[in-house]
């Protein structure tokens, strides 16, 4: 039967990096009274309780048939929620589509759930609006930094009008083999050139990701190197959990950070996931959300 899951918004799981009302859903005769834990990445202006309830009354608006109540948890990192899941702690994970066949491809042991097996299609409405359980990508900035967020918004536009997106999509997302990890991505030394620091979690393969030689690599490293180039900057990574983005930011330690938000929600408020003093770019790419459990034996 189909379910339903709603982001990083991340997060968007951020999601990220990293911006529907109705009735009670309807249940089935072998409904049981256990809770299922799904694991998610945090959200920073939103608490578990507060999450859980937006799902729930989501599954109301779509009269959604789910088989138990369902319960959210938060983690900082996607590392430590893949390893309560396989600790038996969270019974699913929610993860953007591309991370879930990436952990799947690695991991015997694990499922992309079925009734979570979105496609591009499932993820609007017949007007071209964006469901719940899609995640767009953006870059977030310090409402101080306005200047650079509008310079990053021009490129990305640029890059989307030129097919340069496209292109490192099709690279590094649609043709990455199972057997394949994300390629190193080199970034430009500029000379003289300003350095502005950029938050990623290198955990969350194939976008941004730190192999085992240390080095950066995916989809949204490869973006970066091409937003630096095109902003004549120099790109500096700074590697951190996904529950500090913001602290990052507001701290100095960070420029910008990724971020991933609910396209459009009229459940989820805008600000479930973005804490005041922080400002959002132009979205640059979008994913479906999708759940991972176990196999059972």
């Amino acid at each position: 039967m189909k379910k339903l899951f709603t982001l990083m918004l991340m997060l968007l799981v951020a999601a990220s990096f990293t911006g529907c009302g109705g009735g009670g859903g309807t249940t089935t005769e072998n409904q049981t009274s256990s809770t299922t834990k799904i694991g998610i990445l945090e959200y920073l202006n939103t608490n578990e309780q507060q999450f859980t309830g937006y799902v729930k009354k989501i599954v109301g608006n779509y009269s959604i048939n789910i088989p138990n109540p369902q319960e959210y948890k938060f983690f900082s990192n996607l590392t430590s929620m893949q390893m309560a899941l396989e600790a038996g702690q969270i019974d699913e994970m929610s993860a953007l589509l591309p991370v879930a066949r990436y952990m799947v491809d690695r991991n015997p042991k694990m499922q992309i759930l079925e009734d979570y097996m979105t496609t591009g299609t499932n993820n609007y409405t017949k007007d071209g609006q964006a469901l719940e359980f899609a995640n767009d990508f953006c870059l977030a900035f310090t409402t101080q930094n306005t200047a650079l967020k509008i310079a990053a918004d021009a490129v990305v536009a640029d890059m989307n009008k030129d097919g340069t997106l496209a292109k490192l999509t099709q690279t590094y997302i649609t043709d990455l083999k199972a057997n394949e990890e994300p390629a190193p991505v080199a970034f430009e030394n500029i000379e003289g050139a300003e350095t502005i620091k950029i938050a990623v979690t290198g955990d969350l393969p194939p976008f941004d990701y730190v192999n085992a030689e240390g080095k950066a690599a995916g989809f949204n490293t490869a973006f970066l190197a091409e937003l630096g180039k095109r902003l004549h900057k120099n790109i500096e990574l700074v590697k951190i959990d996904s529950g500090a983005r913001a602290a990052a930011l507001t701290s100095g330690q960070a420029d910008v950070a990724f971020w991933t938000v609910v396209p459009v929600s009229q459940v989820i408020p805008a600000n479930a996931d973005k804490p005041d003093g922080i400002e959002l770019s132009a979205p640059y790419y979008r994913s479906a959300i999708v759940h991972v459990a176990l196999k059972k034996n």
